[in-house]
């Protein structure tokens, strides 16, 4: 494990940049950038033109590491390239830490919760991804309603997915998304919380991991997991949020940090001159970042 990456990702200020979208949710990310359906015939061109607009947002000066301390990546961005190198290999070039996403979707609904479908793969993605010199995983499911049954079983797939990260030399992140229109919030939270101390607390000494998580409704839910032994970093997913309204209750929540997606490239578009992506590009970098660092 690269332990420069770890005290970053552990210590320094600023966000992670997630540009992880995959199969399923690749077409409305290039609409929102402006690249319609109608502008490619084939999943081959449309990750083509996808990996076009994450070379533009990740080559831009707007984009470093300054302020964007690690960057989660798609599994065929990790294997293309950008100028010359590996996509991970030039984010650890431009000092931000490159994450994998390795989850293969979600399930269909049951007991409240969506778990991950089985991972494709997962030790041929895990073997790559230490070629690739990926520093941790991504991996998400999602709670619907405050079901204990299924947030139970819901956090033990997480973790054995984590354990199996781990066994890589790789932090896994995990992340169990509380949808922001879950039918009780606040409950579902709650009982997250619980089941993730459980798991942490039997963590070994050498087994770490960060925690990707919807911003709380009632701010420092997550505090004292902020605080474990064996949590690396919480991040923050912005879930649907507007990128104002999840930065303002980002502020509200002490030692937890932004990993936002659409959030953060809502407003770069394709026709954009490159002084207006970056100009963009960089408001939003930076009103992330203060959200981040600057707490109320």
């Amino acid at each position: 494990m690269n332990k420069q990456h770890f005290e970053q990702m552990k210590n320094k200020g600023g966000f992670v940049a997630a540009l992880d979208q995959s199969g399923g949710s690749t077409p409305k990310a290039l609409a929102a950038y402006g690249v319609g359906e109608d502008q490619y015939s084939n999943e081959d061109e449309m990750f083509d033109l996808v990996h076009q607009m994450r070379t533009r947002i990740i080559t831009s000066p707007a984009f470093s590491s300054d302020k964007i301390i690690g960057s989660i990546l798609f599994e065929q961005t990790m294997d293309r390239e950008i100028e010359g190198q590996y996509t991970g290999d030039y984010l650890a070039s431009k000092g931000i830490v490159p994450f994998l996403k390795i989850d293969s979707g979600l399930a269909e609904k049951e007991n409240g919760v969506q778990l991950m479908k089985p991972i494709k793969d997962l030790d041929e993605k895990l073997r790559r991804g230490n070629e690739r010199n990926i520093f941790g995983t991504k991996e998400r499911s999602v709670i619907h309603d405050p079901n204990a049954e299924g947030i139970k079983e819901l956090v033990n797939q997480q973790f054995e997915v984590a354990k199996k990260v781990l066994s890589y030399d790789m932090i896994p992140i995990v992340e169990p998304e509380v949808d922001i229109d879950s039918s009780d919030k606040v409950k579902s939270e709650e009982i997250l919380k619980v089941e993730l101390k459980k798991h942490l607390d039997e963590l070994s000494e050498d087994q770490n991991v960060m925690l990707k998580l919807t911003i709380p409704t009632n701010a420092n839910t997550y505090k004292e997991l902020t605080g474990h032994p064996r949590v690396v970093r919480v991040v923050a997913l912005s879930g649907g949020y507007s990128r104002d309204e999840a930065n303002q209750k980002l502020k509200a929540n002490d030692n937890i940090i932004a990993s936002f997606s659409r959030a953060l490239v809502t407003d770069v578009e394709v026709k954009q001159s490159d002084e207006e992506f970056n100009n963009t590009l960089q408001k939003a970098v930076d009103s992330i970042y203060d959200a981040s660092v600057n707490k109320k």
